[in-house]
This record gives C-alpha cells, sequence and structure tokens, in this order.
C-alpha cells in the first residue's frame, strides 16, 4: 500500500490537475517520494519523467502539463537524496550518493509499484543525472520500455580547469582520507545564494525564478553541491555506459538532446553514446545551457518536437510557439535567432515531407535525405539515371519521396543532428538559387543522353591507336 506525499504548490507554478503523490519503499526500506498526473479524456500511454540532481518533482510541472496535453499519464518521482525522499546524509544540503546500484533498484521498485496504473506504451525521459540513470537501467536489462527521450544525460562530466585525470586523482585521494561525506569544493552551489546572473542552466529568468520560489515554500526541496562520494558515484556510472558494449542490447529508439553551451557534462560523451546505441540519435539544441526543458521557449520546443515525432502525436503547443519565438528571444543568447532554422531537421523529418508546399520541400528533403541515403549510394545514383534518360522530372520526385519516407527508421541510427541541422542550415539558401539553374541543366543533359553517339564517339577513340599506324604510309616515301 501506497501512503499519500505532499507536493508544494506555489502561485506561478501550480500542482497540475489530477496529481496523486505517493512514498514508495525503495531499497533499504528508504522512503521514496513519487507522483502520477492523469489526464482527462483519451489516453495515449505513459511518461516516466526522472529529474537530475537537485530536481523535485515539483520543478517539472510544466513539462509535466505539456505532456498530459498530449494524452500521457505521467509519473514523476524524487531521486534518493534529493527533493522529499530520503536523504543519505543529516546535512540535507549535501548533495550525495553511495553508488548507483541503490538508485537502480529504487527505479525498478517504482515501476513495479505503479505498472498497473500506466497505460502502454511507455516513454523513458531523464535529464542529466535522471538521463544517464534512465540509460543504466536499459542497459541493465529493463525492457517495458518502448522508447526514451534523453536531456543533456550526465554520460560524462566537465571539470572546469581541472583535466579529468585531476580530477580522478582528486577523488581517489579525498577517498582515501575518508572524506566520502564531505563537499567536493566546499559549501558551494547553495540554493538559496544562486543568482540568475551568475547560473550556468537557463537563459530564462521567469523559470529559473519559478524553482526559487519552490524552494522558498519549501526549504526540504532544495539540495546543495554535490560531495565526493557522489562525484565517485557520477564516475562509475558514465564509465559503464562509456562501454559500447553495455548499449547494444538497448535496441528501443533513443533520443539524445544534446545543450550547445552546456558547462556541467561533457557532450561529446552524448555523441558517442548516440553512435554506440542501435537506435541512438543525437540532436543539439543551438544556444542551450544544461537545463534544456528549463530553457526559453524557442529551445525547449526543439525537445518538445523531438518528443512529438518520436511517439507520434500532434504537438500544438510545440507548433505554435515557434511563431513569437524570435521576439521572445533574450538579449543574452544571440543564438536564439538561429534556432529555428535547424530545429526542423531532427522533428520534422517527419513533419517536412508531410507538407505539400512545392518550393520549400523539395531542397528541404534533399538535405534530409542524402545524409540518410549515403549508406546506399548505388540506389541513389539509379534514381538520378532514370529520370535523365526519360528526360522527365515527374519520377525525380518520387524517387525522392520514398526515402523521405523511409528515413525515418534510417535515421533512427544517425549517429549525430548536429551536421544535419548545419547542412539544412547552409544549403536551404544554396538551392533557392540553384533551382533554377538545375532545371536547365536536366533538359540539356536529356537529349545529351538520348544522342549517345557522344559516349560512342568516345569508343572510337581507342581505335585511334590503328591511325598511328602512319609510319607505315611514311615509310614508304622514305623508300
Amino acid at each position: 500500500m501506497l501512503e499519500t506525499a505532499p507536493l508544494v504548490d506555489t502561485p506561478d507554478d501550480p500542482i497540475p490537475a489530477g496529481a496523486e503523490a505517493d512514498w514508495f519503499v525503495g531499497a533499504g526500506g528508504a522512503k521514496l517520494r513519487a507522483a502520477l498526473f492523469t489526464p482527462s479524456g483519451r489516453l495515449c500511454g505513459s511518461v516516466v519523467l526522472s529529474g537530475g540532481r537537485t530536481e523535485p518533482i515539483e520543478k517539472y510541472f510544466e513539462t509535466i502539463r505539456d505532456f498530459m496535453d498530449r494524452g500521457f499519464v505521467v509519473l514523476a518521482h524524487d531521486w534518493r537524496g534529493q527533493g522529499l525522499s530520503a536523504r543519505e546524509l543529516p546535512d540535507r544540503l549535501k548533495g550525495h550518493a553511495k553508488g548507483f546500484k541503490p538508485f537502480l533498484e529504487d527505479y525498478r521498485r517504482l515501476l513495479d509499484a505503479y505498472e498497473d496504473r500506466l497505460p502502454r506504451p511507455w516513454i523513458a525521459v531523464g535529464h542529466s543525472m535522471g538521463g544517464c540513470l534512465t540509460l543504466l537501467v536499459l542497459a541493465s536489462g529493463e525492457r517495458r520500455f518502448s522508447s526514451a527521450v534523453l536531456s543533456a544525460p550526465m554520460l560524462g562530466l566537465q571539470f572546469g580547469g581541472f583535466s579529468a585525470l585531476s580530477a580522478t586523482a582528486l577523488l581517489r585521494l579525498n577517498l582515501m582520507l575518508g572524506r566520502a561525506n564531505r563537499y567536493v569544493m566546499g559549501k558551494l552551489g547553495n540554493p538559496f545564494d544562486e543568482t540568475f546572473d551568475d547560473n550556468v542552466l537557463t537563459h530564462d529568468p521567469r523559470r529559473f525564478a519559478r524553482y526559487r520560489a519552490q524552494i522558498r515554500a519549501n526549504p526540504d526541496l532544495a539540495i546543495g553541491g554535490p560531495t565526493w562520494g557522489w562525484l565517485e558515484f557520477a564516475f562509475r556510472a558514465t564509465s559503464l555506459l562509456s562501454n559500447p558494449e553495455r548499449l547494444r542490447d538497448v535496441t528501443i529508439p533513443v533520443e539524445i538532446i544534446s545543450a550547445a553551451e552546456d558547462r556541467l557534462v561533457d557532450n561529446s560523451a552524448q555523441a558517442a553514446a548516440a553512435r554506440n546505441l542501435p537506435q541512438g540519435r543525437l540532436i543539439t539544441v543551438p544556444g542551450a545551457y544544461h537545463e534544456i526543458l528549463m530553457e526559453t521557449d524557442d529551445m525547449r520546443n526543439i525537445f518538445l518536437r523531438v518528443f512529438d515525432a518520436l511517439t507520434g502525436k500532434t504537438a500544438p503547443k510545440s507548433a505554435e510557439a515557434p511563431t513569437p519565438t524570435p521576439p521572445a528571444a533574450p538579449t543574452t543568447l544571440p543564438t536564439a535567432a538561429m534556432a529555428p532554422p535547424p530545429v526542423p531537421t531532427p522533428a520534422t523529418a517527419v513533419a517536412k515531407p508531410a507538407v505539400a508546399a512545392k518550393p520549400a520541400p523539395k531542397p528541404a528533403v534533399k538535405a534530409v535525405v542524402k545524409p540518410a541515403v549515403k549508406a546506399k549510394a548505388a540506389p541513389a545514383l539509379k534514381a538520378t539515371a532514370k529520370p535523365a534518360a526519360n528526360a522527365k522530372a515527374a519520377p525525380a520526385p518520387k524517387a525522392v519521396a520514398k526515402p523521405a519516407i523511409k528515413a525515418k527508421p534510417a535515421r533512427a541510427p544517425m549517429t549525430t543532428a548536429k551536421p544535419a541541422t548545419k547542412a539544412v542550415a547552409k544549403k536551404v539558401p544554396a538551392r533557392t538559387v540553384a533551382k533554377p539553374a538545375a532545371k536547365p541543366v536536366a533538359k540539356v543533359a536529356a537529349p545529351k543522353a538520348v544522342k549517345a553517339p557522344a559516349v560512342k564517339v568516345a569508343k572510337p577513340a581507342p581505335k585511334a591507336a590503328p591511325v598511328k599506324k602512319a609510319p607505315a604510309r611514311k615509310a614508304p616515301a622514305k623508300s
């Protein structure tokens, strides 16, 4: 039996409708908090939402409402050591951990406790530390999920001015000296002292202030800097996920959304994981800090578009938001104005072909299809050769349309989406000018293709060898 647990309500971010918070028992008898959010109307499936280090359930109320608006039941939870779940140390502000195994056991117990109340399919959503642990659970054999979306997952760490080797040496030294329970760099990262100007998590002042209001309403939600014990856990967990063999059995689609301006986790480790996952894909959010789901609307909506494309659901909110995006972009984010062009690449790989806009889709589709078809260069050449022979452009759209539809599964194992986004941004203007040129070339090429003699003339060229028998004629002249 689950016991009722509290949720913190604030004027700026009220508790979503249909919320039920409970205590459940984790590994070692730890008292942990979870909350189930059930929307009204037809249900499309369930999202299991796992926040990052320091983040309680309340911080994701807005994101939970987004998922509920799409018809998903949402199960959110506080990891052990944070939120209102049991803390590992008497000092609640210390972000501590005792290895990764208790986290994995807690997660399995969470799923078991709520399984009967979660309609299928299940989508795993995790941010930062939550993304790391979610992927670790999947790599450890969890098979109840149909797909996963990971926001800036902690698959590697940044160490500021320290190298990874120096950080590892410092960690071992402090563990040997029995300092596992001490702060890594003194009592830093006190959430009550942080200011928006100094933060490296979001460019959105409203969302930054909203979370501060929540921890002021209930200081027990707050958590400060990590301990050496937590750092050891992070090293071990990320080390396991850096092994390609660990990820080969995760056969479901996994979307990894990377924050381009992340200063906390290692983006190269995310790219490596996307390559090692059978159906992994990397999408980069230009200009974003670490907390993508707490970022400005234009960057945050990229996550929602990827989620919508993955689940095949309509996303009214994310579709409407891009319109007011440019004026809403803050002056502190110069790259925000550039966000809209690359945005459609990951999420609109399906949406763009669906749009019947004839001038724009052709270059857009070609830009997306080319990376996907690279593995099958021969079919691509045959597809172009046939239209050339027929001197008709009609077959060409069909040849492009078919790969565009099949590009969805083909791009699932795409290694990174960075090149794709840049390619679209660069090539679209170029092709708008190249279009008129391309048509005349196609018309001229058609007659040339018909006049095969041009090619046959090249064949007699080798027969020119007999012509070189001219010396034979000169021979009589000498005699």
